[in-house]
């Protein structure tokens, strides 16, 4: 692909110049160009280090790149999706750089990773990269820039351990991990002397200052599309959900302050706006920037909006996003039984998931995309109907809306209440449950991959002795069964696949990610899961 691409772009800030002993640094995302400028992360990261002079950036993807330095001293990826562990493994290849860390002498740039896959658990990974950046990247980069700078010179292990000093930065060859057997459980995580912090706090940003869109272009995935945060985190706190535990506390950006002089930025470039964020019309002045996006100037503006909370959807809203170009909503609801939104604490009632269909038609909006789960933890038979039927009472509540059920499979995330569950062995047969009864009633059921559940599960839950199974995964392609044939070959070595998958972990026992200090403490977690479990139908 011609590098003409870069040349199409619109920056919303200015680089800097590199000064003449600037650090010369590769900046990857690893998937192709139109993935990785889409990614608000990676732009805020790359458009960070651009307008610093102490550096010198070059931009990487596995479709195309800028003019690559010949001896690079960083190397960092941004890493989004599990999978794309793999393109990361063939750029470390492509460039003669090593893929285990262990084997990278002072001769090879620092290999550094940082995004929501390596913030929620980097265990599998960790053998991969020299340094690990947790956490919200405003105050982490700079932080761990400067401390770089302090032993540019140094020796590599100097380097690593001045590192380790900075809140955020995680050295794993620093740590080591012990296992009561090769394919056991684990025994203990421990930093590898009393200088290594013992736990690794991930690093939060708490300004009223979010992420906007640094560069737009027509050949992102959305095209020409302008995104802002309009928060970050969520205050529901379902109990499952990694977006909101992880990324604690709530934060909503300033209206005047910045939302506002943002969006006008980039209103400047491009006629598309896209409002990001876990819970976006729960920002507490979501009103006064619908009226703001509603003035007349703004007419030809195409707006986007991400999931939006269930009673937050008002007529209001339907017209506002009507008038903007937008025909359909999404909105999460996981079950239509209230008592397993109970369980998993989602503050909802399907009278309100009603109103809210009425109300997006009343609007004028075309249709509803509503998100679903099965093998959720005490989910039983009769949760299932429910679901059926609360779609069936939606389909009779608004006619002519048009309504599709998105549907995964539960998979247990780091840093949540629900992180000791297993995936339940019975999700496959319940999404072609939902997909039977809704599909004969004419509702657009689409489930997600079943199998693609469980490599998540996998990776969600894994420790270090995956980095293994990940490199013959490579080889034999990411299929579910390259991922039993990997665990056949290296039986022995690490526990089996539903140990990771499908097994409940005990309360007691030491998690992959144990040395990383999430939002909440273990006992917080502890008691917010023993909450869930009293309304479970069959105690166990």
């Amino acid at each position: 692909m011609s590098t003409n691409l870069f040349h199409i772009e619109r920056l919303l800030f200015t680089p800097k110049t590199p000064a003449s002993n600037a650090i010369p640094i590769i900046f990857a995302f690893p998937n192709e160009y139109s993935v990785g400028i889409t990614s608000l992360g990676y732009q805020i990261v790359w458009a960070t280090l651009a307008m610093r002079s102490d550096l010198q950036v070059s931009r990487l993807f596995t479709d195309i790149n800028e003019p690559l330095p010949s001896t690079a001293e960083l190397l960092g990826f941004s890493f989004s999706w599990e999978l794309d562990y793999v393109n990361i493994l063939n750029i470390l290849e492509s460039l003669e750089i090593p893929i285990r860390a262990e084997k990278r002498s002072a001769n090879y740039p620092i290999v550094f990773g940082g995004g929501p896959v390596l913030t929620a658990n980097p265990e599998p990974f960790a053998d991969f990269f020299d340094v690990i950046l947790l956490g919200d990247g405003e105050n982490l980069l700079g932080d761990f820039i400067e401390s770089y700078q302090e032993v540019r010179g140094a020796e590599k292990q100097v380097q690593l351990r001045r590192l380790a000093q900075v809140p955020g930065v995680y050295i794993p060859s620093l740590y080591q991990v012990n296992y009561e057997s090769a394919d056991g459980v684990i025994k203990s995580i421990q930093s590898l002397d009393q200088e290594i912090p013992a736990l690794v706090q991930k690093q939060t940003y708490r300004g009223n200052t979010l992420s906007a869109s640094t560069v737009v272009t027509e050949k992102s995935a959305w095209e020409n599309i302008f995104m802002v945060e309009v928060v970050r985190s969520c205050p529901e706190m379902c109990r499952f959900c990694l977006a909101s535990y992880l990324t604690l506390p709530f934060r909503s950006a300033s209206l005047e302050g910045s939302l506002i002089p943002a969006i006008e930025k980039g209103l400047t470039v491009t006629k598309r706006l896209g409002l990001l964020g876990a819970s976006v019309t729960q920002h507490p002045e979501f009103e006064n920037l619908l009226d703001y996006l509603h003035q007349p100037e703004y007419d030809d503006v195409r707006l986007s909006i991400a999931s939006v909370r269930t009673n937050t959807v008002t007529q209001k809203l339907a017209k506002v996003l009507t008038h903007r170009d937008t025909k359909s909503i999404t909105i999460a609801v996981e079950s239509g039984s209230d008592r397993l939104r109970q369980i998993i604490n989602k503050k909802l009632e399907n009278d309100e998931i009603i109103q809210a269909a009425i109300n997006a038609k009343t609007g004028g909006l075309k249709a509803i995309k509503f998100y679903g789960m099965v093998g959720l933890p005490g989910e039983e038979t009769e949760d299932l109907d429910a679901t059926v039927e609360m779609m069936l009472a939606l389909k009779k509540a608004a006619p002519g809306l048009r309504l599709s059920l998105g549907c995964s499979t539960f998979v247990p995330k780091s840093h949540t209440p629900f992180q000791w569950f297993g995936i339940n062995s019975q999700s496959e047969k319940r999404l072609k449950f939902l997909e039977k009864q809704l599909r004969s009633k004419g509702i657009d059921f689409r489930p997600e991959s079943y199998k693609w559940s469980v490599i998540q599960g996998l990776i969600s839950r894994g420790d270090r002795r995956l980095s293994r199974l990940l490199e013959l995964v490579r080889n034999h392609g990411d299929s579910l069964g390259s991922y039993k044939r990997a665990f056949k070959e290296l039986r022995g070595e690490l526990p089996e696949l539903d140990f990771y998958v499908f097994d409940d972990w005990k309360l007691e026992q030491i998690l992959p990610w144990n040395h990383i200090q999430g939002p909440l403490p273990g006992t917080t977690l502890k008691k917010h899961l023993a909450e869930a479990k009293s309304f479970f139908s069959n105690l166990v």
